[in-house]
């Protein structure tokens, strides 16, 4: 970032930011991940910044519902194998930022974005194209802002690939959404790197194998991490990287997402069979409960508590089966649950087979809706979060804007953003990730919901706290700014 100083004025000239991402909503998205792609740039250049995003083209619908030019074309290669490439660029700037998509043929191509055995080849071709297309350019951009371990290569790359020399000085920052999900790739692959200076091997190595986020940790100008809770529990439980989260962490800081409100605010969400703001968040929620229940044969009068996410361990969906129906035993049938979600099929079909036994309380849809999403958060009276690893967690934040209640686990950006209705909060938290800890829980949401004006208290309370990303972006901002000086 450069200044302009004079005797009464500090003027910042814009930087331009260069994300870089494996998704992207709404163009590709598996997770947290992907809301944050979509959404950050688009703030930041809202703060009078260029920022940019650049993704595999996978074969999405938003690929073939949207205008695009070739921007540019080259060949590159992945070890021996030498490719072409296709840079895209979407044509109207629809997502608030310049959005480019990398066409590697029969390699990004596909329907999904993760789940394949060459996934290694895929995301590493991809890095080697960005950057073999970003050397190119007649400037250099300000920051190449990396997430996840798809992008975490680029940051040694950029270091010590011969070819990318050029690029050796551009500050580079690696954000970290999820550290269980490392890329680990074995060094008879190491020959897909660029010619790079073999002295450094040790950066790439982690426990006797090439660890793409390790190397981006130990590489990168700046770590981050989308919570500061997050930061912590990293040093002691990151999949095998406590040790080097700790010794790097005089690089690391902890930046809380924000939520998209253009997307997520229920007073203009065009998905919600009512729109509402805090003075009418009573009348709004019931209007959604009410279309809800009635979709899925539930009761209306009992309080709604929902489950919206992938159906995985490290969600902790596999107790969703024993705290649903310890809970409904325990409630006696008065109180509601819907869950919304996929992921493991043993989970998934346990969830299934409950909706026989508990016709009237309980039922799933296996699957993602985007619109029952939104009328969930909408019309549920209690989001459920028992996460086993939360870094930062944006569903909670969605609940509240929308005046849900928030049933979470005390762990990562859950802890940092839920305060407790025993220390004067708005949220319901437990320790354990357990069907014991939920169905406790379930009951102190049980008496909360019988308290109407408290509930309504809190409702209105969480719904005017700002989650907006402008304090996210102020703070990277800074942290650019920092590392250009």
């Amino acid at each position: 970032m450069k200044y302009f100083t004079g005797v009464f004025k500090f003027f910042a000239i814009s930087m331009e930011i260069i994300h870089i991402s494996a998704e992207c909503y709404p163009v590709a998205k598996a997770g947290g991940l992907g809301d944050v792609v979509g959404a950050l740039p688009k703030y930041q250049n809202k703060s009078g910044h260029v920022a940019k995003v650049v993704m595999p083209m996978y074969r999405t619908k938003f690929l073939y519902e949207n205008q695009w030019q070739v921007d540019h074309k080259g060949t590159t290669s992945l070890g021996s194998w030498m490719f072409d490439y296709t840079i895209i660029k979407e044509k109207t700037n629809k997502l608030g930022f310049d959005l480019y998509l990398v066409d590697i043929n029969g390699l990004l191509d596909r329907d999904r974005i993760y789940g394949y055995h060459d996934d290694t080849e895929r995301f590493m071709a991809f890095q080697i194209a960005v950057l073999h297309w970003i050397n190119q350019w007649d400037h250099k951009p300000d920051v190449l802002h990396c997430h996840d371990h798809h992008t975490s290569m680029i940051p040694f790359m950029v270091k010590y690939c011969y070819a990318f020399n050029r690029l050796g000085n551009v500050p580079t920052v690696l954000t970290i959404h999820n550290a269980q999900y490392q890329g680990w790739m074995g060094w008879d692959k190491s020959h897909y790197i660029p010619a790079w200076d073999t002295w450094k091997g040790g950066l790439l190595d982690w426990k006797n194998t090439i660890n793409p986020l390790a190397a981006g940790i130990k590489t990168a100008w700046k770590v981050t991490t989308v919570s500061s809770s997050y930061l912590e529990e990293m040093k002691w439980s990151a999949n095998g990287l406590e040790s080097l989260i700790s010794q790097e962490q005089f690089k690391s800081m902890g930046i809380l997402n924000g939520i998209d409100t253009e997307v997520w605010n229920p007073e203009t969400d065009r998905y919600l069979r009512e729109q509402y703001d805090p003075e009418i968040v009573r009348r709004g929620k019931d209007i959604n409960k009410k279309f809800l229940c009635k979709e899925f044969h539930l009761d209306e009068s009992n309080p709604l508590v929902v489950f919206i996410g992938r159906l995985v361990g490290e969600k902790a969906a596999d107790i969703l089966p024993d705290a649903i129906l310890s809970s409904l035993y325990s409630m006696q049938g008065n109180v509601n649950f819907l869950v919304l979600g996929n992921g493991e099929p043993e989970i998934e079909n346990q969830l299934v087979q409950l909706k026989n036994t508990f016709a009237g309380n309980y039922n799933a849809f296996i699957g993602y809706d985007e619109t029952l999403s939104h009328l969930m958060y909408a019309g549920a009276d209690f989001l459920l979060m028992p996460s086993r690893v939360e870094p930062c967690g944006l569903n909670q934040m969605y609940a509240m804007k929308y005046g849900t209640v928030p049933m979470v686990r005390s762990t990562g950006g859950l802890k940092d953003t839920v305060v407790d209705v025993g220390d004067n909060g708005w949220g319901i938290r437990f320790e354990q990730p357990t069907a014991g800890d939920v169905t406790y829980s379930v009951g102190r949401a049980v008496q909360v919901y019988q308290e109407k004006e408290k509930m309504e208290s809190m409702q209105q309370h969480m719904m005017n706290i700002d989650h907006s990303w402008q304090h996210s972006v102020d703070q990277y901002i800074n942290l650019y700014q920092d590392l250009k000086h």
